[in-house]
């Protein structure tokens, strides 16, 4: 219970603490190179992220950092364990990277503005419109240069196994033809959902896969691009669990 007061109070305290920077990310935003602008976002966020992590005592091991192409945007597809899943993808993508979120978390002040510079967009899934709305304006984002991540789950796992992927998801990829990175994500729901909503120490892996492009080269359906995603991150999920129990018994 102590270490959950501790992590809450240091989520909220390190917000305000750099929200000063919110000046210099909107000054660069207007008069500097999209280089420098981009470099400067991912370094706010990474580390925010990564300070989360260790806070609460986590350990992240990380596989196929070399499958994200360093040259093109991407559309992160994963799995989702638990509200770690967040900060352990923002820690480890190697560039800056916004999330479909969705659309209550706009009302959480400072948290927003700078979702708002990481090119975040908001889905409000009871709203039809404002949903198909957020799915063009998040194609459009990835067909301009940014990189996304979506939980096409729509809800955390919590540790169940992998659930069927909304397959609306994949229009951002289909409309704005950038290639899919599947994430297998294992161990971050122990570190917090598992333990009646309290944060704990604990062991997760992120895996991120090859790059899928098959619907840049055929015609396939949104159905079936999910279904191809959905596969490979189980693939991935299994094999990552595997390599850590095996890592672990080696250690013992």
């Amino acid at each position: 219970m102590v270490r959950t007061l501790i992590w809450f109070i240091y989520f909220f305290l390190y917000l305000l603490f750099i929200s000063p920077f919110l000046l210099k990310a909107k000054r660069l935003e207007k008069t500097g190179s999209k280089e420098d602008y981009d470099a400067y976002i991912h370094g706010m966020a990474s580390n925010w992220a990564r300070r989360l992590i260790r806070l609460a005592g986590g350990k992240i091991t990380v596989y196929g950092e070399a499958n994200i192409p360093a040259d093109e945007p991407v559309l992160f597809v994963s799995n989702h364990q638990g509200n770690f899943d967040i900060p352990v993808i923002l820690g480890h993508t190697n560039r800056k990277t916004g999330f479909i979120s969705k659309v209550e978390v706009r009302r959480i002040p400072l948290i927003s503005r700078w979702m708002k510079h990481l090119d975040c967009v908001f889905l409000d899934r009871a709203d039809r419109r404002q949903a198909v709305k957020s799915i063009n304006e998040g194609a459009e984002t990835l067909a301009n240069g940014r990189s996304l991540v979506i939980f096409p789950e729509g809800t955390r796992g919590k540790g169940k196994p992998i659930q069927e992927f909304k397959t609306g998801s994949f229009k951002l990829a289909m409309k704005s033809g950038v290639p899919i990175i599947p994430v297998s994500i294992e161990g971050t729901y122990r570190m917090f959902e598992a333990n009646q909503n309290k944060v704990c120490p604990g062991e997760a892996t992120i895996t991120f896969g090859e790059p899928i492009r098959v619907h840049q080269t055929e015609k396939v359906s949104m159905g079936e691009l999910a279904e191809t995603t959905r596969n490979r991150i189980i693939t991935n999920f299994r094999e990552s669990k595997h390599r850590q129990e095996n890592d672990q018994n080696e250690g013992a």
